[in-house]
């Protein structure tokens, strides 16, 4: 089976977890990319459930754009003491 190169961008600082996970796991970047195609392959789907972050989600999104626009006014503000542990 001859290979082939792949060119994917990512975060840098991403890329440097991972390796340290597949690093922890006893392979690398390319025996790491390998599994996941040949799951992707093998069961036609990803091998994980992709999900939005809710946090992102539009109901969140809302909420934080309103607590930005009372704090922005004075609104709805309270000082209170740091609470340490």
């Amino acid at each position: 089976m001859s290979s082939t190169h792949i060119h994917v961008r990512i975060d840098e600082d991403i890329k440097i977890q991972a390796q340290n996970v597949f690093n922890d796991m006893g392979m690398d970047i390319t025996t790491a990319v390998n599994i996941f195609f040949r799951q992707v392959i093998r069961n036609r789907c990803f091998p994980f459930l992709p999900s939005a972050d809710p946090f992102y989600g539009e109901t969140n999104m809302t909420h934080l754009l309103n607590v930005k626009a009372d704090a922005d006014i004075g609104r709805n503000m309270a000082i209170h003491d740091l609470v340490e542990d």
